[in-house]
């Protein structure tokens, strides 16, 4: 699915998504990965939701987002909280949805100029 919006103001837009992959301003990626309005972390190295570990959202906290955004593949599923204490934390909050659910909202926050973190699953 391709997706618009007239502006992104130089921050990075999720441009597009299907089965096993996305795209960041237009640029396709194939491999789970974090999208952050100012920066990209390619390979976030998450194989798929099971595999989850605490230690994957480490990365994220230094970034200080107000939410992460858990695309969490093709079927929304939720994660044991213990899994998202370094957020809890740190004050930042985690919504667990699908994937594409994913894609549609960081791009909605990232233009009401929200500081928001997709944790996208592929």
């Amino acid at each position: 699915m391709k997706l618009h919006l007239t502006h992104s103001d130089g921050n990075n837009l999720i441009t597009g998504y299907g089965d096993g992959w996305v795209e960041i301003n237009k640029q396709r990626h194939t491999n789970s990965l974090i999208v952050l309005p100012n920066q990209l972390i390619q390979n976030w190295g998450v194989a798929n939701i099971e595999s989850i570990q605490a230690e994957d959202f480490e990365q994220i906290v230094s970034h200080q987002p107000d939410v992460v955004l858990l695309g969490t593949g093709s079927r929304h599923k939720f994660i044991h909280p213990k899994l998202s204490a370094t957020l809890t934390n740190a004050g930042i909050s985690l919504e667990c949805m699908s994937t594409d659910a994913a894609c549609r909202t960081y791009n909605i926050l990232m233009a009401e100029g929200r500081n928001v973190a997709a944790c996208l699953v592929l």
